[in-house]
């Protein structure tokens, strides 16, 4: 478990970007952002070899604590031992993650007005966090 973060107060239009290292023998990651640990609006999940998958990222939300249907992304800019910068964007109905040569989008399935949590787990190491 990486730093937990809450009254992060981000709205649309605002930013939270993470930079870190990631485990040189590293399975998965995992960075959620949401209203609290039990109300995930995204459950960002690269997984290098884990639960079945490879080189696949794993999104998805959860709504006290009932799992919605997972979104997978074909693209795989991560490298074990590497560094990685992500940035979340809020948008009004969606959130864009931006990855090193990739971006996609994630619903707002839980119509949230806020993001106040985020919370980093798995073999990835926290250098920075910054938003605005």
């Amino acid at each position: 478990q990486g730093p937990v973060c809450t009254n992060l107060g981000l709205k649309p239009g605002q930013r939270l970007t993470v930079k870190g290292k990631i485990a040189p023998s590293a399975k998965s990651f995992v960075m959620n952002l949401g209203k609290d640990a039990s109300n995930l609006g995204l459950h960002f999940n690269p997984r290098f070899d884990a639960h079945g998958d490879v080189n696949t990222i794993v999104c998805n939300s959860k709504k006290v604590e009932e799992w919605g249907a997972e979104q997978r992304e074909t693209v795989f800019p991560f490298q074990k031992g590497g560094t990685a910068e992500i940035t979340f964007v809020v948008n009004q109905n969606d959130l864009t993650v931006h990855l090193p040569g990739h971006q996609f989008t994630f619903p707002n399935r839980l119509g949230l007005p806020v993001f106040d949590y985020f919370d980093t787990q798995g073999d990835f190491t926290v250098q920075s966090i910054s938003w605005e």
